[in-house]
């Protein structure tokens, strides 16, 4: 136990009222109050009310009464009290505390501490609760009652149930190829304004698509209290690209599919996974087994692995992942790894995810730091040094990965296991941890996870906290849907990774005379090869031709804004898909980058922009995840917002009732700027701030952009003097990425 146990049933008890369940991120006041037991609280004394570090309740706030998350404290006996919030002022998962400390007086047994959170007494609209949901919210009571600082946790906490709103946006998700004639399945659902699948949803909707398709009904009914409806069996029987429509009772379209390819043959498949997400068994919310259920049947994943901490996962919660990840491993229906997060601090080499082929192996942890139980300590693995040696000749992979600390492959890297690099999850957007790959050499894939800490492992919706991004996915091209088949295609870094959206990437290199196809890193000595003419993303192969042909296929939801073709660390073409005559009066503001590295990275964005001799016809937020932010046009046609990024991007699209004349001022504590409208072309104009890619980016679109698909065929000349890592980087209009993991070619 992380506090004391001294008597917790003498430490008295608390209550919160109203009980029951309440709406996902709405505004509500709750009293709690706390009875003091036998020991009552001496002088100096305290109270904490704690919640989880995932939690994103509103902050509590004292000096505003008629303001959002204004909390009051008071003692029955009129005991003089100090009141303090902190982020992070209890032992995690715990980590976000109302501290009360009882400074002039004391309790005696039965005296109470009522403490109103979202007091609407002098006006508060409530306080608003958190935006995801969850079966038992506690409001964690801990008590110092002899003045110690030695805390005692309640034997009955005080809890809450969060629920789904109704639903604001449905989704169509089918899988991303297959071979014609195979069955393949459409899945449904809606989602609240902040992100959770909702069980709320009662509506009939029309089904069109563009192919023929047996077995699809005309219509589909949602009933009251489903999360999802899900329709089998269906089969396709000539080749293309599927897309399947949602239509309300009067024809319009509520919901797009991501299109789905049909083609005669193909060795490989494409499964989606969030390979990294955690429960509150660690740092995340909800159960380990609701983690798995979550993933399954409503995010619809094909594969998903649980990455807790390695610090907090004691032996009998390993033994109980290892027992989940056989219970739900099922081939062809939902594939589950038995893994860890590996959580060493940053000089130690920072984070990196395990992920073991068989269950019942060890976990070499970082450190015992939150596992009382040390009678396995030396099977600790304390740098990433000593985890690879650990892991030497265990059946498994890895991949590097940023959180709160990060991942510095410069310190420690093995070739042999560790084979890709996670560019994207829910804490943001990192792609110089691939530029330090290339850096030294490696050769790994692209992986995108969530690192979700909200129990919604393939659909992390960010909220309202730190997390400044939507949780990403990674797309694994494996030759069978079975455990030993997606470790294969993680193994030859057979996948790509996108920012939470699924979309048809391919990317081939094709030769004109024979190329060394390796089975594996030949730097491992004798891996096996063969003879191609072509490849694909995260072969690495030896080519004797000064050139080659790069063709890139991508087909997604949204329209292409543009590709960026790389050769490791230089961008060889920006490519978009339209002219300079096809632009018109829609531009796009852009902020992104980060502060530094570390766990401080967010970069405040809080700003406006107006426009003289001109106006905003209309205006669009882009990855405007967090609604408590502001986003708002005033009378006057000022856009003001407030926003933070964490590497990824955000900020607005405007159409514009001139397409030429007047001025684009922006106003941000980063960037200040006057633009003339007609500078304002299909090349942006960027705005550096220092950071990591830190600015603002301007730029001209068309009025409608079609090009959701597109081939792109290039011959690119071959380096002598290292490799030739050739891969994409997809910007869509919706705001996602989308990177295929490089094709290493060395002459």
């Amino acid at each position: 136990m992380p506090h004391s146990t001294y008597l917790p049933e003498r430490m008295g008890s608390a209550m919160v009222e109203p009980t029951g369940s309440f709406e996902a991120g709405s505004y509500q006041e709750f009293k709690l109050t706390y009875t003091a037991g036998y020991f009552g609280i001496d002088d100096t004394g305290s109270l904490k009310i704690v919640h989880r570090f995932a939690s994103d309740m509103g902050r509590p706030q004292f000096d505003a009464p008629a303001a959002a998350n204004y909390v009051t404290v008071e003692a029955s006996n009129g005991a003089v009290l100090h009141v303090e919030y902190d982020m992070k002022r209890n032992i995690r998962p715990w980590d976000k505390t109302l501290y009360i400390k009882v400074v002039r007086g004391f309790l005696r047994e039965g005296d109470q501490i009522i403490v109103r959170f979202g007091d609407r007494r002098q006006g508060s609209p409530g306080m608003r609760i958190q935006t995801f949901c969850e079966e038992t919210f506690e409001f964690k009571v801990l008590v110092d009652a002899i003045a110690t600082y030695n805390y005692v946790e309640l034997p009955e906490q005080p809890e809450i149930e969060i629920i789904p709103g109704p639903p604001v946006l449905y989704k169509a998700i089918l899988p991303s190829l297959r071979r014609t004639g195979e069955n393949f399945r459409l899945c449904l659902k809606g989602e609240d304004r902040w992100g959770n699948p909702s069980n709320q949803c009662e509506q009939r909707f029309g089904l069109r698509a563009n192919l023929a398709i047996d077995g699809l009904p005309d219509s589909i009914s949602f009933d009251r209290g489903e999360f999802s409806r899900i329709v089998e069996g269906l089969s396709v029987s000539e080749t293309g690209d599927l897309i399947i429509e949602l239509l309300d009772a009067d024809g319009s379209i509520v919901a797009r599919s991501n299109p789905c390819r049909f083609v005669e043959s193909s060795t490989l498949l494409p499964y989606w996974g969030d390979l990294h997400g955690q429960s509150e068994e660690t740092i995340g919310t909800n159960s380990a087994r609701d983690f798995y259920e979550f993933a399954r049947d409503k995010a619809f994943l094909d594969i998903c692995v649980h990455q807790g901490n390695d610090f907090q996962i004691t032996t009998e919660f390993w033994n109980w992942l290892n027992q989940l990840s056989a219970e739900f491993t099922e081939d062809g229906r939902f594939i589950v790894f038995p893994g860890w997060e590996w959580s060493g601090n940053t000089g130690l080499g920072g984070d990196r995810n395990v992920l073991h082929m068989h269950e019942g192996r060890q976990i070499h942890r970082s450190s015992h730091a939150l596992v009382d139980d040390l009678s396995d300590i030396e099977t600790d693995a304390t740098s990433a040094k000593d985890l690879f040696e650990a892991l030497k000749d265990e059946d498994c992979t890895v991949f590097a990965h940023i959180g709160g600390r990060y991942a510095d492959i410069r310190v420690a890297h093995d070739q042999r296991i560790e084979k890709g690099v996670e560019v994207h999850s829910a804490w943001g957007t990192f792609e110089w941890l691939l530029q330090d790959a290339f850096e030294q050499g490696y050769r790994v894939g692209i992986l995108s996870n969530s690192d979700g800490h909200k129990g919604r492992p393939g659909a992390s919706h960010p909220g309202s906290t730190k997390f400044g991004a939507y949780g990403g996915l990674t797309c694994v091209l494996a030759p069978a849907f079975t455990r030993a088949g997606i470790m294969e295609g993680l193994r030859k870094r057979h996948y790509y990774g996108t920012t939470g959206n699924r979309v048809i990437l391919d990317t081939r290199a094709e030769f004109a005379a024979d190329a060394e196809l390796f089975a594996d890193d030949p730097r491992l000595g004798d891996v096996g090869s063969e003879m191609v003419r072509s490849a694909m993303m995260g072969d690495i192969l030896r080519c004797g031709e000064a050139g080659i042909n790069f063709v890139v296929d991508v087909h997604g939801a949204a329209p292409v804004e543009r590709v960026d073709i790389r050769n490791g660390l230089e961008t060889l073409e920006v490519f978009r898909p339209y002219c300079e005559a096809e632009l018109g009066r829609r531009i796009r503001v852009i902020w992104e980058g980060s502060e530094y590295r570390g766990r401080g990275r967010e970069t405040s964005w809080d700003g406006y922009a107006e426009l003289s001799d001109n106006r905003f016809d209309s205006v669009t937020p882009i990855n405007r995840y967090n609604l408590d932010r502001k986003f708002e046009q005033t009378a006057s046609g000022r856009i003001e917002w407030s926003a933070i990024t964490t590497g990824g991007f955000g900020g607005f699209e405007a159409m514009l009732q001139d397409p030429r004349s007047g001025k684009l001022k922006i106003n941000t504590e980063l960037v200040k700027q006057e633009i003339d409208i007609a500078d304002i072309g299909r090349d942006e104009l960027v705005f550096e701030n220092g950071g990591i890619e830190r600015r603002i980016r301007v730029f001209r679109l068309p009025d409608h952009n079609p090009h959701n698909a597109l081939r792109l065929e290039r011959r690119i000349g071959l380096r002598d003097d290292r490799d030739n890592a050739l891969y994409v980087r997809v910007t869509h209009e919706d705001g996602h990425y989308s990177w295929s993991s490089p094709i290493y070619l060395f002459r």
